[in-house]
C-alpha cells in the first residue's frame, strides 16, 4: 500500500474500459485516493471473452473498498469514516455498459456520471482492442474494428467529456488522459492495423491540448509498453519464448503490470502535481523504448 495521502478527494472520474486490465487498476487506485468513479465496460455478451460482468463488478468493488480502507487506516482517519468504508456498497463507483465505438455510449457515460456525482473532473479514455495479425492477412473488418474502437471511440469519448467540463458550473477545467501505447512511436509486424490507431490517440491529445487549453482542460497521453493484461495473457504466458524475449528487452527486467499504470495516471489527474502539464506523452515501459541493444 502506498504511503501517499489521498490526492483526489471528492474528484469525479469517468473511465472507459474500466472493468479489467489497465482501466481497472486505475479505477481502483483512484477510488483509494478519494475519487468517485464511473466505469464504462463492454458487456460480456458483446466481448467474446466469456467473462462474468457481475463477478468482475463485485470483485472490483471489493478490491476498491479494501484499498480505500487500507489507505485511510494508514492515514489514521476517524473511526466513523473507517467503519463507513467497510461497507462495500458504499464505495463510490457506478458501472455503465456500452460499446465505446458508438457515439451514444460516450454521451450516456458522461450523462450518468453527472446525474450520479453532479460533475466531471477527470476523464480517462482507456478502452481498446488489439488482435495480432499478419499484415497480408488483415481483412477490412478487422482493420475497421480497431479504428472504430481505438480511435473513433476515443474521439467520441474525449469530445463528450470535454463538452461537460466546459459547460459545468463551479471550477471550470479538468484533466483528460488517453491510454495510447509505445506502439504510437514504433512499428509492429503484426500490429499494422493497431499502431496507427494508437498514434492517432497520441495526436488527438496533442490537438485537444491546443483546443481546450483556454478552458483550463489539460490533455495528456500515457504510452504503456508491454503490459500483461487479459488482451495478451495467452500470447505472453509464463514460460513462452515471446515472454522471455520481451523481458530481456526491458531494462527493468520484467513485463509491466496494470497497476504500473495507476501512478502515472494519478500524476496526470492531480492538478497539484501536473497543473502545468498538457499535450504531453509519458512512456510507461520499463525503459523498453530506449533500449536499442
Amino acid at each position: 500500500m502506498s504511503t501517499l495521502p489521498p490526492l483526489l478527494t471528492d474528484k469525479v472520474v469517468a473511465i472507459t474500459g474500466g472493468l479489467t486490465g489497465i482501466g481497472r487498476a486505475i479505477a481502483v487506485s483512484f477510488v483509494s485516493h478519494g475519487a468517485k468513479v464511473a466505469i464504462n465496460y463492454l458487456p460480456s455478451h458483446s466481448n467474446n471473452h466469456g467473462t462474468n460482468d457481475d463477478e468482475l463488478m463485485s470483485s472490483l468493488r471489493k478490491e476498491a473498498s479494501d484499498t480505500l480502507h487500507a489507505r485511510r487506516s494508514h492515514n489514521r482517519l476517524p473511526d466513523e469514516d473507517d467503519q463507513k468504508l467497510r461497507d462495500i456498497t458504499g464505495v463510490p463507483v457506478i458501472f455503465v455498459p456500452g460499446d465505446i465505438s458508438q457515439p451514444s455510449t460516450s454521451t450516456e457515460l458522461i450523462q450518468k456520471t453527472v446525474n450520479t456525482f453532479h460533475r466531471l473532473d477527470i476523464f480517462i479514455s482507456n478502452a481498446g482492442i488489439c488482435k495480432f495479425e499478419d499484415f497480408l492477412n488483415i481483412e477490412p473488418s478487422l482493420f475497421q474494428s480497431h479504428i472504430n474502437t481505438n480511435l473513433s471511440g476515443a474521439f467520441y469519448a474525449v469530445q463528450a467529456a470535454a463538452k461537460q467540463m466546459v459547460q459545468q458550473t463551479g471550477p471550470q477545467g479538468g484533466s483528460i488522459i488517453t491510454i495510447s501505447s509505445i506502439s504510437a512511436l514504433v512499428g509492429g509486424a503484426q500490429q499494422t492495423h493497431y499502431t496507427p490507431t494508437k498514434a492517432g490517440v497520441l495526436s488527438l491529445m496533442q490537438s485537444t491540448a491546443c483546443a481546450l487549453g483556454k478552458y483550463n482542460i489539460r490533455c495528456n497521453a500515457l504510452l504503456p509498453g508491454t503490459i500483461r493484461t487479459q488482451l495478451n495473457d495467452e500470447d505472453l504466458r509464463d514460460g513462452s519464448e515471446k515472454k522471455m524475449y520481451m523481458e530481456r528487452r526491458v531494462p527493468l527486467g520484467r513485463l509491466g503490470r496494470p497497476e504500473d499504470m495507476a501512478g502515472p495516471a494519478l500524476f496526470l489527474a492531480c492538478s497539484e502535481l501536473s497543473g502545468y502539464v498538457s499535450g504531453a506523452s509519458l512512456l510507461v515501459d520499463g525503459g523498453l523504448f530506449v533500449n536499442l541493444q
